[in-house]
């Protein structure tokens, strides 16, 4: 018997139309765990690093986490892969709400597409009965409205359905595939969804998912509901209140608006409205934000309520999710918060990423303001800033006229237009937009994240270990005297200190190595809350979470059977981000790639970055080109990926990388 996984994958052809139900090994789950461990194995053994990301020999992956199913609070990540058309990487992007559990109890632990279907189809799996369905009917519809519809259709309002808008049927490069209270946002999956004519998944499931040690595992998860007990009344002091609790970023239950207009730039990152911010608006906006939100929503399983239902004047019902409220808002130069409520109903019915969008629709105006784009290519659009963003978002989605151009995101549009557009598409790392944040002094920690992190997203990277230092000797011992979640007691000296200004301030300290040693950490809980399902607001990105690598291990060896420790949760850890980084390392990603937008921070120390980045690639085992070295690889059990390097030349045998005119490069045809 399988413990805590089905054993059980469902393969889908759809050039072929056809379905087959395969039995998984298990020594996959002692290697790598499950969700995108297991994914990145897959993308390596079966799709060559040469293949582009709208080819049918590109697969999409919808993986359930390992713990996915089970009684584990906040274990309901759908975790998602493909390669990314905007990145041409891995692209990886998780999603909340209840499909992951109803796949699980469908009887499957993945669902992976191949090929292209010749005709808009959905698929529809009803526990051992699955079928591909014609989904004509369905072409145009929006995402939210999608699901409605397949409800409808097949007579079952607890059918789980993950689907595409109109931007994904349009291969628009920041398509996103919503699945009612949550979307996979990032990294352009929709539009890998939308190229293989798939418009939706449908799934119910009625079957039991087996615990090894029940009882224990219980317990386990007992605690973990008490725990959140007892932070919800201790908020840290210091902390911005969205993050001073657990859960994703409780946008939607806190109002915490102004530290939104002081870290987030206006107009694509560009440039702040230092005088936007007053009493004034800081009441009207949260008079919009009760007024708007009907009630607080969770997802499968987990006591946190980091979403809401939305009722805006004139929109239909929709969830709202983390920051969406406001990127819109912010990159539109409107102070009107409704407004943020209203196009981000519109952007999720159309089914787009609301980090990306915004971005690329303000560098648009950007181009149009600098004379780059022209009044022709602007043609009927509105003169208000609100009726600007509306009509080139519905352009963008549709793909007319400009917004062609557009929809491949700010790094592909810059390229194909030229004339100097490159300098305004400048908050990409890896050529996918990011936060559009600008600070103050280069953050070291940050910048490692930034610079090294392949999820291309920093939510998704940054964690466990505080942002800024706390300000008083209190404070800090304070914190760190109940701080369980650290891996060892070195992490809380660093803590104790770090100050604001002096020696022991950034961006000198803490350490280059201690740096390093924070960021392997929070990767390490980001990876393993990927290869679980286990949602990082309960776990890797918030401080002092229930889930941690001291419990971890205990609540692995109980679901599943296997004899886990820190020590042997750590190294797959190192094995599933090294493959992570093998795939992309395999399609051209080397150290030249890696760097922050140039004006992220104000203050920059180009030097220090330079050891810092040495540092890092030394501390993971990786060249100074950012490659695995053949010794790391091997200690991992990862020989094959060595061989693979030595044959194409990506290493020699004496473990250097060839230059960088002899290294392979991915770039869009």
């Amino acid at each position: 018997m399988r413990y805590a996984e089905t054993g059980f994958n469902l393969e889908i052809d759809l050039t072929r139309g056809s379905v087959e139900r395969v039995a998984t090994d298990p020594r996959l789950t002692e290697l790598h765990l499950g969700g995108l461990g297991t994914n990145a194995k897959t993308l390596w053994d079966r799709v060559p690093a040469d293949v582009e990301p709208f080819s049918p020999d590109n697969l999409l992956i919808f993986s359930t986490g390992l713990f996915c199913g089970t009684p584990a609070p906040g274990a309901n990540r759908t975790i998602i892969s493909t390669y990314s058309p905007q990145t041409l990487y891995m692209g990886y992007s998780m999603m909340g709400g209840f499909l992951a559990p109803e796949l699980k109890y469908a009887g499957y632990d993945k669902v992976i597409f191949r090929g292209k279907s010749p005709n808009l189809v959905y698929l529809w799996i009803n526990n051992d009965k699955v079928e591909i369905r014609d989904a004509s009917h369905l072409r145009g519809k929006g995402a939210v409205e999608t699901a409605a519809m397949i409800k409808q259709e097949l007579k079952d309002p607890k059918v789980q359905v993950a689907a595409i808008g109109l931007a994904g049927e349009n291969r628009v490069y920041m398509a996103s595939i919503e699945q009612g209270r949550s979307s996979a946002s990032r990294l352009g999956l929709g539009a890998v969804m939308g190229d293989k004519g798939l418009k939706a998944i449908a799934v119910r499931g009625t079957k039991d998912v087996n615990i090894a040690r029940p009882a224990e595992f219980m317990n386990l998860c007992n605690d973990v509901l008490q725990y959140i007990k007892v932070r919800a009344a201790k908020p840290i002091p210091e902390v911005m209140p969205i993050l001073a609790v657990l859960g994703s970023p409780q946008e939607m239950a806190v109002h915490d608006e102004k530290w939104h207009t002081e870290n987030f730039m206006w107009g694509n990152a560009r440039t702040r409205r230092k005088d936007f911010w007053n009493e004034e608006i800081a009441e009207k906006w949260k008079n919009s934000l009760e007024t708007v939100r009907t009630r607080l929503i969770s997802c499968y399983n987990c006591p946190m309520k980091c979403g809401a239902i939305i009722s805006a004047p004139g929109v239909s019902t929709y969830m709202m999710k983390c920051f969406s409220k406001l990127t819109y808002t912010m990159a539109a130069f409107v102070e009107d918060l409704d407004f943020g409520f209203k196009i981000a109903q519109r952007a999720t019915e159309y089914g787009v990423d609301g980090f990306s969008m915004p971005q690329t629709m303000a560098f648009g105006f950007e181009l149009k303001e600098a004379g780059i784009l022209t009044d022709a290519d602007f043609a009927g659009c509105p003169s208000d800033n609100e009726g600007k963003f509306y009509w080139l978002l519905d352009r963008i989605v549709r793909r007319e006229g400009i917004g062609d151009v557009l929809a491949d995101g700010t790094y592909w549009a810059a390229k194909q237009i030229g004339k100097g557009a490159e300098a305004y598409a400048h908050n990409t790392i890896k050529k996918h937009e990011q936060l559009p944040l600008k600070l103050g002094m280069l953050n070291p920690i940050y910048f490692l994240m930034y610079s090294t992190g392949e999820k291309m997203n920093i939510t998704q990277i940054e964690g466990n270990f505080p942002q800024a230092p706390f300000s008083t000797m209190e404070l800090k011992q304070e914190f760190v005297k109940d701080w369980v979640q650290a891996p060892d007691d070195r992490f809380k000296q660093y803590v104790l200190d770090w100050e604001f200004r002096g020696e022991r301030s950034m961006p000198f300290y803490p350490p280059v190595e201690a740096c390093c040693e924070i960021v392997d950490w929070q990767e390490k809980m980001h990876h393993i809350d990927d290869a679980l399902g286990i949602c990082a607001g309960l776990s890797s990105f918030p401080l002092k979470p229930p889930y941690h690598i001291h419990n971890l291990p205990l609540f692995i060896s109980a679901a599943t059977g296997m004899d886990m420790d820190e020590a042997g949760l750590t190294k797959i850890f190192n094995r599933n981000r090294n493959l992570v980084r093998a795939v992309n390392v395999r399609r051209g990603l080397r150290r030249a790639d890696e760097k922050p937008p140039e004006d992220h921070w104000k203050k920059r120390f180009p030097e220090l970055e330079t050891k810092l980045l040495d540092a890092y690639y030394e501390f993971k085992g990786w060249n100074q080109d950012g490659i695995p070295t053949k010794e790391s690889l091997h200690a991992l059990g990862l020989d094959y990926v060595a061989e693979d390097f030595l044959k194409r030349g990506i290493l020699t045998d004496s473990g250097s990388t060839p230059s960088k005119e002899d290294s392979p490069e991915k770039e869009k045809k």
